[in-house]
């Protein structure tokens, strides 16, 4: 038997699925928190002392906690060719906007300090600020109009893709309502950390803006619950399902026909995940009031675990449906690589992946700390 085919295709696409959904939830409760941290600096932090401690509690992190976002990239572009393809032309604007303001930050965490230009501090602050809304923004955006579906199609006699939408028609209705619910998920998530790693009048007003998002949460996941049961149609395959048969999406049958909220009648178990998308947030709100530092971190890491979880297991088997042509749609079956390109990719993370997990724990275990005025202030330069 050649090595491989130890696992069958059906198994290793449904794992990468998995993977990916890991990855994604990865980057969500670890760069964002910084993101979090971003977008709430101008609130939490009224002078320049105070902005340095909210600064310093993400300075040392925020760099290994962006390779979760590589990952993903990496994992769509080699496990979901496909969908790397059509993801990154059809919202390639959109994109671009994210890439531009994660590039402020680290010039921001670089520069902000050398000059005391109480000015100069400002603009960089207004960057990271930037750096951490428009990303957090953005995802949640692209969260919505896939769920929606994307208006792409291939065509049949060489399987070119066509993207057949604009950037302002990205910005609907319901995909902004998603891009909200992104915001105010990762401002509780950095309202969290920020209670957690700082002190005095920080965290204190970390508390505060964390209660109102952790509040909009639950308001915004709700609402976007009942648009996705009401307002924005499903979709279904028609035609007998092969999940160990070639990548190609035009072998199926497919209408936008259908309910995301089918899966959870099919498999009840799958309501772990909106379950566990409202109960983190409730008890987020609940541990930030009551001064419960790490219950609110995790209990926040919950609920983001949660709602990108909804969307996955509310979605699947589609990973991004077409709204123009159905049958064009991406799914779990039909948009992977090779059954040999998933099994070695699988190997390689079997053996890479916890390493990048237990060398990222041993990191905050050594950086375990609240970070105070004192530690910002001393001379000794180690400080942003």
């Amino acid at each position: 038997m050649i090595l491989h085919e130890l696992i069958d295709y059906q198994t290793l696409r449904l794992i990468w699925w998995l993977i990916l959904g890991v990855l994604l939830i990865g980057f969500a409760v670890t760069d964002g928190f910084d993101l979090g941290v971003g977008i709430l600096l101008p609130f939490v932090a009224r002078k320049d002392t105070e902005r340095r401690v909210a600064i310093n509690t993400i300075g040392p992190v925020w760099e290994g906690n962006q390779v979760w976002l590589i990952l993903g990239g990496g994992a769509v572009f080699a496990a979901w060719p496909p969908l790397y393809a059509v993801s990154f032309s059809g919202f390639y604007l959109a994109m671009f906007a994210v890439l531009l303001a994660l590039i402020l930050r680290p010039v921001a965490f670089k520069y902000r300090s050398k000059r005391e230009s109480a000015r100069w501090r400002g603009n960089w602050d207004i960057a990271l600020f930037i750096g951490g809304f428009v990303p957090s923004l953005i995802f949640g955006v692209a969260v919505g109009n896939v769920l929606q579906g994307v208006p792409f199609r291939f065509d049949p006699a060489d399987m070119r893709i066509f993207y057949e939408g604009t950037f302002f028609g990205l910005l609907n209705p319901y995909a902004l309502l998603c891009g909200l619910l992104s915001v105010a998920m990762l401002t509780m998530h950095g309202a969290a950390w920020l209670v957690l790693k700082s002190s005095g009048p920080v965290a204190e007003r970390a508390r505060g803006y964390g209660s109102v998002a952790a509040f909009l949460v639950i308001v915004l996941f709700a609402l976007g619950g009942v648009f996705l049961a009401f307002g924005v149609s499903g979709y279904t395959i028609s035609s007998a399902i092969v999940t160990d048969g070639p990548s190609n999406p035009l072998l199926k049958t497919a209408a936008q026909d259908g309910s995301w909220l089918a899966n959870y009648a099919t498999y009840p178990w799958m309501l772990i995940a909106p379950v566990a998308g409202f109960l983190g947030a409730i008890a987020t709100l609940i541990a930030i009031r009551a001064r419960l530092e790490i219950g609110t971190l995790l209990f926040s890491k919950l609920s983001i675990f949660g709602i990108i979880s909804t969307v996955g297991v509310s979605m699947f088997p589609f990973i991004l449906p077409s709204s123009i042509d159905p049958k064009s749609s991406l799914t779990v079956w039909d948009a992977s690589s090779s059954h040999l390109t998933l099994f070695i990719m699988l190997v390689v993370t079997a053996i890479f992946l916890p390493l990048i997990v237990a060398y990222t724990a041993w990191v905050y275990k050594v950086l375990w700390g609240k970070v105070d005025e004192k530690q910002v202030t001393d001379k000794s330069g180690h400080a942003y």
